[in-house]
């Protein structure tokens, strides 16, 4: 199963590296990303396998929204149908 994965917030060095990690250690692949810094802020979209995630992928949203306040960020994760679904014209 893809999903999206977002993360936005006050740009400093380790977002990518801390993000990555977090997935990596219950077993998500990250398959494609887009990051940039506009002015002061770090933004990034990336596109995720989670398929082997070893959780269930409610809890790694909730994971990963938990970890971003903890790390001053804004992380969130969405299915990439759910995504595409609320993105169509």
């Amino acid at each position: 199963m893809k999903a999206i994965v977002t993360v936005i917030g006050k740009d400093r060095v380790g977002i990518i590296a801390d993000v990555s990690q977090l997935l990596a250690q219950r077993g998500v692949n990250v398959l494609d990303i887009s990051q940039t810094v506009l002015q002061d802020y770090f933004t990034m979209v990336m596109l995720v396998d989670a398929g082997g995630c070893t959780i269930p992928f409610a809890e790694l949203t909730s994971l990963l929204r938990a970890e971003g306040e903890r790390l001053g960020l804004e992380i969130r994760a969405q299915r990439e149908d759910i995504f595409n679904a609320m993105h169509r014209i």
